[in-house]
């Protein structure tokens, strides 16, 4: 048994010599962060500095209501009461196995000074990476039901920083190109958000424990201030609720270089403990499937003569994925919907009729025959009234034939044509398919998703999501595709938020089916995503044809999926990263490095490996004159011994990576 030990300490109360009603600073463990809470003239505000330097200014908290009086103001503080906590945890999979959670804490008990003497709880964790805090409005006479029309929640940010951002409230959601714009020319933007401050720092604005509430979106309200804007409900309401009502955590990372924002698990602290009392189905998966056939129009996912979900074609990826090692193949276009406008307010899936090409039964026992599992998939077209109709029996019909994985699709502008997939509305929704899959054994990788906020810690078969620019922009958008910088922005914005489903492992780059299209990487970097760009689930995308014979997929074959550290040697966002990470089940580490639309040559120091021991490089580096454009398939492949006093030069090509294996010789 894992013992765990934890520590509370009650920490004497100081109070600041200046005129507001109250202040208290609290520190994080190590003293590297502070927050000050105050009320000046009834009003909460908070600020917090990193060593001593402002990352955000005195910020207003509280609440508007549509059928209550507001509540941020007019308060005095009713107690205080500090602790603190250290715990260090396992994940059941992920990018680092062992988490400390060790933060300091402020409870806030605050209750107006009129005569409704309403109360509001505001509950602060700070941690040495940054701080997250939360509203809890308890049970009381005078607040029953609880319509917010505003959440009054600031980031008055030190300085006109530089911000990378996608702007809310458009028809694709999340998946838009990266801007990096001064605070000042903002628009309201999704988190999580990353800043660069003008003072050194890099910050990420995000939420934690997003359950039965609204998404949080930012927007600049007033010189460097950033607002809380609550994604609304059709009617306007923000949330609805009743007392008591707790709200997620905002949070603020917090750290001196890029990479320290990528590998800080500040989100993940913020949520509930497993919920599950059995994980041991969930697993960590590399798979392969018909998917990029049908992007680059080699199958489709309605019926007729290139038809992809067939049980002819299952086979032969099933065979292809035993053949090579792979854990699961994943089937889409398999069920009746697909042959109508199933995009329009009318059409209907039916989640329980194959296709009469698609043998499931057969094909589910071919694939235990050969060991691999089968992923299952759900579009819904974001007619969530139809899904949830059929999702309890949709998801025992699964079951029934030994499927343990579903990859969900929500694509459309709004759910039911009406509501965001951001507001509460599609909160609850992402919610109860999370829960309902995990009574029925299914992980659950969602496209057109919420954020991610965590809740993987407390439901693990919440394993991965899309809330980006993927690699199926590379095979039909009409803007070119994701251009190269696009890989190197993703592991400090979107990522930080959890695991991403990007689908690496193209070979084919040019696209001959797609003369306008082409994926602007070189083969090396598609290689080093693998380790870059963090998911439990990783496709290697491209159809199988395209990995024969090539001795590149060696490292597809060959990279986990499931690691014990990770760690970020370099990293300047928008413009290259290099990421390591060790093997969960060995000694084995690995890199990938990857550039944007400039080539670059640095050192990359092995001190990460352990001292004393010899390893074989398996490197997989761009070739003589490759560049995404026009020589993206030139690859070198060698391999030499090293140690971590080693340096290993590297040159990246334009739009390039390199990915490499270190495995020990003794």
């Amino acid at each position: 048994m894992r013992k765990f030990f934890y520590f509370f300490t009650l920490l004497p109360l100081s109070f600041s010599a200046c005129n507001p009603d109250f202040s208290k600073v609290i520190d994080s463990p190590s003293g590297k962060v502070s927050l000050q809470f105050e009320l000046a003239d009834g009003v909460p505000l908070y600020s917090v500095k990193k060593q001593g330097i402002n990352v955000i200014l005195p910020s207003k908290l509280g609440f508007e209501f549509n059928n209550i009086p507001a509540l941020d103001g007019n308060f005095k503080v009713a107690s205080v009461n500090t602790s603190s906590f250290d715990q260090t945890w396992e994940q059941p999979w992920g990018e680092q196995r062992q988490i400390r959670n060790n933060y300091t804490q402020l409870d806030v008990m605050l209750v107006e000074k009129n005569n409704l003497q309403r109360k509001l709880n505001i509950i602060f964790k700070v941690y040495d990476d940054g701080v997250g805090f939360r509203y809890i409005i308890p049970e009381q006479h005078n607040i029953g039901s609880i319509e917010i029309a505003d959440e009054k929640t600031e980031f008055a940010l030190a300085g006109n920083d530089s911000a990378w951002w996608i702007g809310a409230y458009q028809p694709e959601r999340y998946e838009y190109l990266y801007k990096k714009t001064a605070i000042s020319e903002m628009d309201t933007a999704h988190t999580p958000l990353t800043i660069e401050c003008l003072n050194g720092l890099f910050v990420s604005v995000h939420e934690a424990n997003l359950t039965d509430y609204a998404s949080m979106t930012v927007y600049r309200k007033e010189g460097n201030t950033l607002k809380c804007d609550l994604v609304p409900w059709a009617d306007g309401t923000k949330v609805y609720g009743k007392a008591p009502l707790t709200t997620p955590w905002r949070t603020i990372q917090i750290a001196e270089t890029p990479g320290g924002l990528n590998t800080s698990y500040l989100v993940l602290n913020l949520n509930d403990p497993c919920a599950l009392n059995d994980i041991s189905w969930i697993k960590p998966a590399k798979y392969i499937g018909i998917w990029w056939g049908m992007h680059i129009d080699k199958y489709t996912w309605a019926q007729g003569p290139k038809h992809g979900a067939t049980t002819k074609n299952m086979k032969y990826y099933i065979d292809f994925a035993a053949e090579n090692g792979f854990d699961a193949v994943l089937a889409e276009g398999w069920n009746y919907g697909w042959d109508t406008q199933w995009w329009a307010d009318t059409s209907l899936f039916d989640y329980t009729t194959p296709y009469p090409d698609f043998d499931i039964a057969e094909i589910t026992r071919y694939a235990a025959s050969k060991k691999i599992a089968i992923i299952g998939h759900h579009e819904t077209g974001s007619k969530v009234k139809n899904y949830e109709n059929q999702m309890d029996s949709a998801y025992k019909f699964y079951r029934h034939h030994n499927i343990g994985s579903v990859k969900l699709g929500y694509v459309g502008h709004k759910m039911d044509r009406k509501e965001w997939h951001h507001g509460q509305f599609g909160v609850r929704h992402y919610r109860k398919a999370t829960e309902l899959a995990a009574k029925n054994h299914l992980a659950i990788n969602i496209h057109e998703p919420i954020k991610q906020t965590g809740l993987r810690r407390t439901f693990p078969n919440l394993m991965a999501a899309e809330g980006a620019r993927g690699q199926e922009y590379n095979a039909w958008s009409t803007d070119g595709g994701n251009p190269p910088e696009h890989e190197t922005i993703l592991p400090f914005t979107r990522i930080l938020a959890g695991p991403m489903d990007f689908t690496p492992g193209i070979f084919n780059i040019s696209i001959p089916e797609k003369p306008y299209n082409q994926v602007n990487t070189t083969l090396a970097k598609q290689l080093a995503l693998y380790v870059v760009l963090y998911s439990p689930l990783q496709m290697a995308a491209d159809i199988p044809e395209n990995y024969t014979g090539n001795p590149a997929f060696s490292f597809i074959k060959d990279v986990p999926v499931d690691w014990e550290e990770t760690r970020v040697l370099y990293g300047k966002i928008g413009d290259y990263i290099t990421t390591v990470r060790k093997d969960k089940y060995s000694d084995n580490w690995y890199l990938g490095s990857i550039t944007d639309e400039n080539s670059r040559e640095f050192d990359i120091v092995l001190s990460f490996l352990e001292p004393g021991r010899k390893y074989t490089a398996t490197i997989y580096a761009d070739g003589q004159n490759a560049h995404y454009q026009g020589n993206p398939l030139s690859i070198s492949i060698n391999k030499q011994i090293v140690g971590s006093e080693n340096v290993l030069p590297v040159k990246l090509a334009a739009g390039g990576g390199i990915a490499i294996s270190f495995k020990p010789v003794n």
